[in-house]
């Protein structure tokens, strides 16, 4: 089994605070992550479920384990919080890779923390299921992502607006330090524990830099450069995060805290999720700007570890951030050139392309994951075309398209194999996630294992399991959804 480590619990005690998993009267496991586990360099074969069970809800410690909760600050919807930290998660420890790459091992619903604030740190059953698919379709898609684990029933109930049964998630990561852990000593003006915080990171995700003159510097591009691959990544698969205040932005470039997250159906510009988003702060296509407005949180931070602020130093990262937005938008636009199986250099027309192409999918209000597959059909011939309704716009991309791909010198076929590579089947659709939690509710975790499965090959055709691949029904459209805390 694991051994684990803990590099963060040996920092100063200002990063966190030491807290015991809540006991908890039954635990009973409903899924384990065997991929994962042997990925992590862990032979679990010989574990029971319950003995799994007991240690994934904390009821027995792993050897090396120091369970700690992490303090950090945010941007919560642009309102700065000057102190929010893991108010139901706890970091267990680390565990080394065969590979010596270190993650952390963390538990979400374990119980209150001094970070929990007036809440009970506990976890309902259906954002634990939520988050266990939705992490694992990223990463099956592709994407640098926090992983699930272990998901683990506890045996007791949860109570929200309704009493719902209460489940723990073990969430593994590269680490959980955020911009807003950044945020949380910057505001305090305490500059040794800042400094301190920036050579752990740099240490952990990007030793390269570790001798560099202007590691600060360095530290802001490194995260920058990750941060843009991660968001245009999942905005050219139609995924929306719903909250990416500035404590739910790793600085390991991973994507982190699925609450009120969603892959679009229908395409919409403006599509917005999360029930608490009420100014559409995050909604799909305004992710680009809010990537770099985070950024622009971080920079304000490591901006003082430069002599208290030096003006020289706030120029050189306002013109890294300037060069994050054009780099943002060189990316999503290479990004979606791809999806349309434009493999050659980008030629000043190519984005108009893209842009008739969006505008047709959202004036048809077409669904953005089938649309693209049906096209790649049209690469060879015309088997598509009963999916698009060949409007004045649909005929005028069109035309443009298939000159621009011919135009390659490309066989069709490598060009359809190309835009299927990139563009998922499957996708953790939300009226079938929703579909998932309700049969949870009920005991019943079929679907769930199904749905885990399913998604593990987003880009293959799977005949047997075509309606995961389906749009949903208008009654099916599900118009908003939840963090659960």
């Amino acid at each position: 089994m694991f051994k684990l480590d803990n590099t963060y619990a040996r920092l100063p005690q200002e990063f966190y605070a030491r807290v015991a998993p809540a006991k908890i009267p039954k635990p009973e496991l409903i899924k384990w992550n065997t991929d994962l586990a042997r990925r992590l360099g862990a032979q679990t074969e010989s574990l029971t479920d319950n003995e799994l069970a007991q240690i994934f809800t904390g009821q027995k410690l792993l050897p090396g384990s120091e369970p700690i909760a992490l303090v950090y600050a945010g941007h919560q919807f642009g309102h700065f919080v000057h102190r929010l930290g893991d108010g139901r998660a706890l970091l267990l420890g680390e565990v080394v890779d065969p590979s010596g790459q270190r993650y952390d091992m963390q538990l979400k619903g374990s119980g209150r923390t001094p970070f929990s604030r007036s809440g009970d740190g506990k976890a309902p059953l259906g954002p634990v299921l939520r988050e266990y698919l939705v992490s694992e379709a990223l990463h099956h898609l592709g994407l640098p992502t926090t992983r699930s684990l272990a998901a683990v029933k506890t045996g007791e109930m949860v109570y929200r607006e309704n009493a719902l049964p209460g489940a723990i998630l073990t969430r593994v990561a590269s680490s959980h330090i955020r911009v807003g852990t950044f945020e949380y000593f910057a505001a305090r003006q305490d500059l040794e524990n800042l400094k301190r915080l920036k050579e752990y990171s740099i240490q952990r995700h990007y030793p390269e830099i570790q001798n560099d003159s202007e590691a600060y510097l360095q530290f802001f591009r490194k995260v920058g450069y990750a941060q843009v691959e991660l968001v245009t990544a999942w905005m050219a698969l139609g995924f929306i995060h719903g909250v990416m205040n500035t404590d739910n932005m790793s600085i390991a470039g991973e994507a982190i805290d699925y609450g009120p997250c969603a892959f679009m159906d229908q395409f919409r510009f403006n599509q917005v999720f999360s029930s608490i988003d009420q100014f559409a702060r995050y909604s799909y296509s305004n992710q680009a700007r809010i990537t770099i407005w985070n950024l622009s949180r971080l920079g304000n931070c490591l901006v003082l570890l430069t002599n208290h602020g030096s003006r020289e130093a706030t120029e050189t990262l306002n013109e890294e951030l300037e060069s994050f937005g054009v780099l943002f938008e060189q990316k999503l636009a290479s990004r979606m050139l791809k999806k349309l199986g434009v493999l050659n250099d980008e030629q000043p027309q190519d984005r108009d392309l893209v842009g008739k192409w969006l505008h047709y999918l959202e004036t048809q209000q077409l669904d953005y994951t089938l649309s693209f597959r049906n096209l790649a059909n049209l690469v060879e011939n015309d088997a598509g075309f009963n999916f698009f309704e060949k409007t004045g716009a649909f005929q005028d991309f069109y035309r443009l398209w298939q000159q621009r791909i011919k135009n390659q010198n490309l066989e069709t076929r490598a060009i359809k194999e190309q835009m299927n590579s990139v563009n998922p089947v499957f996708i953790p659709r939300n009226h079938k996630i929703e579909q998932v939690i309700e049969a949870g509710l009920r005991g019943d975790f079929s679907l769930f294992h199904e749905m885990n499965e399913v998604l593990k090959k987003p880009y293959e055709e799977q005949e047997q399991f075509s309606s995961y691949k389906l749009a949903p029904r208008p009654e099916q459209v599900v118009q908003a959804t939840f963090c659960g805390t």
